[in-house]
């Protein structure tokens, strides 16, 4: 989804500047992985005569593969949100739409309809200068996946800006890790992102000193990771979790108490507990019986923030 929301929904058969393609969608793509997946063509334009155009005046054009995909994807966003409205009722789902945009609205730029692909730390990174068009009017009518990632992209960004870790890794592997050592191989059931994921935020953690992965008992090849003094005195102080609600209570000031007050509990029926399964999140999570996901163990649990890696754009980072 987060391929089609800052790629493929912007080309054409005569393609469009890369530069162009990052413009309209406020956010980098993953060029090198559409290219290789066989979605797209990146090429010099014909009609520049430069001798060597710059790489951001290439065009993208989508390939006759990425051309079918186009026409499957188009459609998916009004069936998914019927598929919601039946699932969880049509009251609801439209007070979510406007408690959402209520907040969105009132952003002062305009973000991408995607969670962007998180950088080194599993970071978010926010629009670009040039990227910045606010547009007061807005489109109310933004799928609900698009209204949910601005408003996630937003409290991300806010968070970042006052913490060390990435909300990613605060909300997800700190979040399970502690003192005593956790198999690795546990971590995506607990966390339920992937284990590719997971390997990214290890990375991270053990070179700045909050955790250690080591070896389990001597008879075992199982890696175990477990915080440092370092990390557990970040996750004793329960920083993210005060820092979260302190900034809750500034956007209950900056777009308004009841505002945000309706955005919780518009969100709290449909999430009720990720863990548990009768989340009736988690009950819609059924794999399609073709697909790849449907090889894989069945998740138990929701991230608690969505890791979107360079890898495919998928939520748990696979």
């Amino acid at each position: 989804m987060v391929m089609w929301l800052n790629c493929m929904q912007f080309l054409g058969e005569e393609g469009i500047p890369v530069r162009e393609l990052e413009r309209r969608a406020r956010t980098p793509t993953n060029l090198p992985g559409m290219k290789r997946w066989g979605y797209v063509i990146v090429a010099p334009d014909p009609a520049d005569r430069r001798p060597r155009p710059p790489r951001s005046a290439w065009l993208v054009r989508p390939t006759a593969a990425g051309r079918n995909a186009q026409e499957v994807w188009r459609p998916l966003f009004g069936v998914i949100e019927q598929r919601w409205q039946k699932r969880f009722g049509k009251a609801p789902m439209q007070r979510l739409r406007e408690s959402l945009w209520a907040v969105a609205v009132q952003f002062d730029v305009e973000l991408p309809d995607c969670l962007p692909i998180l950088g080194y730390g599993l970071f978010s990174r926010g629009p670009k200068h040039q990227w910045q068009v606010f547009n007061p009017g807005g489109d109310s009518r933004l799928p609900v996946a698009a209204l949910l990632s601005k408003v996630l992209l937003a409290l991300a960004i806010d968070f970042e800006a006052e913490s060390d870790l990435s909300l990613a890794i605060s909300t997800n592997l700190m979040r399970v890790l502690g003192e005593e050592a956790t198999p690795v191989r546990e971590l995506p059931r607990l966390t339920g992102v992937s284990k590719e994921a997971i390997a990214t935020a290890l990375s991270f953690l053990t070179k700045f000193g909050y955790a250690v992965v080591e070896a389990g008992e001597s008879r075992s090849r199982t890696k175990v990771a477990h915080l440092t003094p370092k990390g557990r005195k970040a996750k004793d102080n329960d920083k993210s979790r005060r820092l979260l609600d302190d900034i809750e209570k500034r956007w209950q000031a900056r777009f308004g108490e009841r505002t945000v007050r309706r955005l919780r509990e518009s969100l709290e029926p449909l999430v009720d507990d990720p863990a548990e399964k009768d989340s009736p999140l988690l009950r819609g999570l059924e794999p399609y019986p073709d697909g790849w996901r449907a090889s894989l163990p069945t998740p138990t649990t929701l991230p608690h923030y969505p890791m979107v890696l360079h890898r495919g754009g998928f939520p748990d980072g696979s």
